[in-house]
């Protein structure tokens, strides 16, 4: 599969479609697996968007450094499975405003798809490794799309 048929998040199009998608979600939409609320699920989506563009660069964990480099390669290639772990750095386990959480995750979706490749980071993510900005791009997309899919958005 060629990069230009991927769905990632410098194509307008799926920015688009997650932005309409995000603005569906409702406070007290019903999650269908996990923890999360969907206020937590927004924060943590905007902090792997900020990760994403190098503003919190979790060090590597040990199984990744092992496993990580062909598990990047199975994700991108198929959809995300439910309740799979995530870096600690990412948790959100707090209660967060349902508001406050979508106008940020909406504004990352702007700042990330407006900034192109060149906003990504060339810091390792924490289980995958290296990545390239369309290996983040499309990584963010999946990542958002399971993450709706979640609470049937």
């Amino acid at each position: 599969m060629g990069e230009a048929l991927v769905k990632n998040l410098f194509e307008p199009s799926c920015v688009a479609e997650i932005k309409g998608r995000i603005e569906r979600l409702r406070p007290n939409s019903e999650r269908h697996w996990g923890v999360m609320s969907p206020a937590q699920m927004l924060a943590h989506c905007s902090a792997w968007m900020e990760m994403a563009a190098g503003l919190n660069k979790p060090p590597r964990n040990f199984l990744g450094r092992i496993v990580g480099k062909f598990a990047k390669k199975s994700i991108l290639e198929r959809p995300i499975k439910r309740n799979m772990p995530t870096d600690k750095s990412l948790l959100v386990e707090d209660e967060r405003d349902f508001a406050t959480e979508q106008h940020r995750l909406l504004s990352w979706l702007d700042r990330f798809s407006a900034a192109g490749p060149t906003g990504c980071t060339t810091h390792p993510h924490s289980f995958f490794g290296h990545m390239t900005p369309m290996e983040w791009s499309a990584m963010g997309y999946k990542h958002l799309d399971h993450h709706l899919s979640q609470f049937g958005v």
